[in-house]
Order: structure tokens, then C-alpha cells, then sequence
């Protein structure tokens, strides 16, 4: 249900995801009335989405090793962090009556593992302490007189406000709202916006029509993933990953997907070396491969010989000449070291999160423009990224709050 729109109001926010929402928890809590604007016919789709296989709500990883994952952003990130950190994150779960427990991979998750019953719960409580929402009102920017326009079923919409926090997301999963529309309104007014780039994304490889017929969706597991960063220093990581009809992606590729990307950006494509036997060494798989394998096929020997699946033996044939595939010492080099050249990132709409947005530099420490009084950033728009394990949501979190502390310091008379 939709409230009115007043023709004016203290604290107008953008958005209805997690930092929208937490922007106006804090300006409702300091008493000033706040009207929330949502494109959608709901507020927090895409926080929904993050739940259905059980909502990662933050990272029991402690600071400041928390902190170094937001790279080369974590500096700024740190202040809103200083305010609002994973630990503060679980005790505001809590209050809403929400417990969370920390996973085998120091994860942390609600005890359901599910994101409605928070989000309902949330959104209850600020309608009852006196959040208007007004759902279905897309932002299209301001008019000359500095309101806020919006584009409704109703028609044109013009709303006054003291101070507005824009918490309009990315450009991943525009299907839920997250569409990056707002660049261009921005953009008129001179904010500087850092190009809108895929984070924890897939990558594209040139795979053969045979690998992909056989294995698109075949997961890759375990693996050691190794990669090399813009500075050329070698990186590893071990996870899972899946094998797709146009490349691969999963989490161990999520973890280095802002490496990779930039590597692709920069030379226009990279290497990613894989593992596919971290507990065997090369000499033994050389030594394995070399038994005798009777009448067996050479696929079969080397899974039985090697432990390697199906999938796995299959990135053998689609890297190795076919002569290669009778030199022992090649295999079992290849099994240690298989390199996947990634041509491009999937693109951004695809991606679980966006790189880019708001430049920082272009905001001050409560994140206002420096050139637009009383213009509040938070979320996913802003240009910093993190990869998945909880980091994108504390983040989310709290900027939102950040703003909000400065809309209601701009707003309060």
C-alpha cells in the first residue's frame, strides 16, 4: 500500500533495497518525516533474491582483515564500517528479532536462513513508526526548480524535499529495479560517475562445441584457482566452480572476478590457471598416468588412475593437442596447471553485484555530493566493490546509515 505523495517532506529516499531502507530507519529514529520512493510495486527485491538459497547477511571474518576486502575502496569503506560492522549488523538483526549463526565457512546467516521474514518485518515496523512508501514512483531526476521527478502509474510526480538519500542500486539484475538509469540524470548534474563494470561475474571462454554439448553445468570441484593481478603477482584460491555453456563462473571465480575483469580490460583478455588435483602432486600423477592401462580408454584410465570426473578429463582434451595426450609428464603438468584464457566478463546485468558508480571523490565523509547541497549517496551505486560472503550486504548496510546520519544533520534546523 502507497501513502499520498505529499507535495513536500524533510527526508526523501530513492530506493527501497537494504541501504535505502536503513537510511530511513535513521532519519524516521531522529524524528523527521521520511517518504520512501520505490520504482517497483515492492521494496526489496533484490535483497529477496540473495535469500533464496539462504540469506549471507555479513562475515564473522574479523577486522581489519573485514575491512581489506573492499581493495582499493577499503580506506573510505573503513569509516562507514567504523559505524556499522558485521558484529553491528548481527546485533540490528537482533533487535528485530532476527538470530544469526556463523556457517563452516565463517558466513553468517539468519537461523531460518531465509530474507522475508526480516525484510517483512522490517518494512512493518517502519509503516507503523511512520515511513510513508510509495511504490511504483520511478526517479527520473529533478526539474528547474531542484524537486524530485518521478514517473508514476498516476502520471508526473514533483516532490520537495529537505534533503534525499539515492540508494538506487547497480546495474546487476536490472529485473529487479536495479536497472542504472539514474547515470544520465546524474550525469546532467555533473556527478562524477566511474563506468558501471560486472562484479562476481562469470567469464566467457572459447569453448568447443563438443565441451559445451557434453559439460555446460558441470560442476568443477575441487579446484585450485591461480591468477595474476594488474601488478603481476600470482594469487591462489581454492573452491568450486561451474562450467558453463559460454565460460565458467561460481564462487572461486567470484573471489577474483575484479582481478580478471581488469586483466581483460587492460589486455584484452587473461589466464586462469586451474588445479584440478590439489591433494596429488605432479610426480605422482605422472607416475599415476604412466601405469599400464590395458584396454581401458584413455579417459577412463586417467580417471581411475587420477581421480579426476568426467568434466575434468574433458578440459584435458579441450586444452592438449591430441598428441600431448600420450606424454605422461604433459598430463600430469596440465592437471596441475590447466590454462583457461577468459576473453571478456559476462555482462553487468548478469552479474551478482556492479563495480563503479558514484565516485567517492566526488562526496564528502557523510556522503553528500560536494556539488549538489543536501544530496545523499548510499548503496550499490557508489563506486566500491566487494566480493560475496556477507561484504555486500554490511556494506549496503551501512552506508545507508552513513547517509542517513547526514541527511538528518543537513535536514535538522
Amino acid at each position: 500500500m502507497s501513502h499520498a505523495v505529499p507535495a513536500t517532506t524533510q527526508i526523501a529516499i530513492i530506493g527501497g533495497g537494504p541501504a535505502g531502507l536503513m537510511a530511513a530507519e535513521i532519519a524516521n529514529a531522529a524524528g523527521l518525516a521520511v517518504d520512501l520512493f520505490e520504482a517497483k510495486s515492492s521494496v526489496g527485491r533484490k535483497f529477496l533474491i540473495a535469500g533464496k538459497g539462504g540469506l549471507n547477511l555479513t562475515h564473522s571474518e574479523p577486522r581489519p582483515g573485514f575491512d581489506a576486502r573492499y581493495r582499493e575502496r577499503s580506506r573510505e569503506v573503513v569509516r562507514w564500517l567504523d559505524a556499522f560492522d558485521g558484529e553491528a549488523l548481527r546485533a540490528w538483526a537482533r533487535e528485530h528479532g532476527v538470530e544469526t549463526y556463523v556457517g563452516s565457512s565463517g558466513r553468517v546467516f539468519p537461523m531460518d536462513r531465509k530474507a522475508a521474514p526480516l525484510l517483512r518485518g522490517w518494512v512493518r515496523r517502519l509503516r507503523e513508526r511512520g515511513v510513508r512508501f510509495h511504490v511504483q514512483h520511478r526517479w527520473l531526476g529533478w526539474d528547474d526548480d531542484e524537486r524530485l521527478r518521478f514517473d508514476t502509474p498516476d502520471g508526473a510526480r514533483r516532490i520537495r524535499a529537505r534533503a534525499s538519500v539515492l540508494a538506487l542500486g547497480g546495474a546487476s539484475w536490472p529485473q529487479l529495479g536495479s536497472d542504472g538509469a539514474w547515470v544520465d540524470a546524474l550525469g546532467e548534474r555533473g556527478i562524477e560517475i566511474a563506468p558501471l563494470r560486472p562484479s562476481n561475474c562469470g567469464f566467457d571462454i572459447d569453448w568447443s562445441a563438443h565441451l559445451t554439448d557434453r559439460h555446460a553445468g558441470a560442476p568443477l570441484k575441487p579446484v585450485i584457482a591461480h591468477w595474476r593481478n594488474l601488478d603481476g603477482a600470482m594469487h591462489a584460491l581454492q573452491g568450486e566452480c561451474v562450467l558453463t555453456a559460454t565460460g565458467i563462473e561460481g564462487s572461486v571465480i567470484y573471489a577474483m572476478s575484479a582481478d580478471l575483469r581488469d586483466g581483460i580490460l587492460r589486455d584484452g583478455e587473461t589466464t586462469l590457471w586451474l588445479d584440478l588435483a590439489p591433494g596429488r602432486d605432479v610426480e605422482r600423477l605422472r607416475h599415476d598416468v604412466e601405469k599400464p592401462r590395458g584396454k581401458r580408454s584413455l579417459g577412463e584410465h586417467l580417471r581411475r588412475q587420477t581421480g579426476l570426473d568426467a568434466v575434468k578429463v574433458a578440459l584435458l582434451h579441450e586444452v592438449l593437442p591430441r598428441e600431448a595426450m600420450n606424454d605422461a609428464g604433459r598430463i600430469a603438468a596440465t592437471i596441475k596447471r590447466l590454462p583457461l584464457t577468459l576473453r571478456s566478463a559476462r555482462p553487468v546485468a548478469e552479474a551478482i553485484s556492479t563495480a563503479g558508480g558514484v565516485r567517492l571523490e566526488a562526496l564528502d565523509d557523510a556522503l553528500q555530493s560536494k556539488t549538489l547541497p543536501g544530496v545523499f549517496f548510499a548503496g550499490e551505486m557508489l563506486d566500491w566493490e566487494a566480493p560475496t560472503g556477507g561484504y555486500l550486504l554490511t556494506a549496503c548496510f551501512a552506508s545507508g546509515l552513513i547517509a542517513g546520519l547526514g541527511a538528518v544533520r543537513f535536514a535538522t534546523p
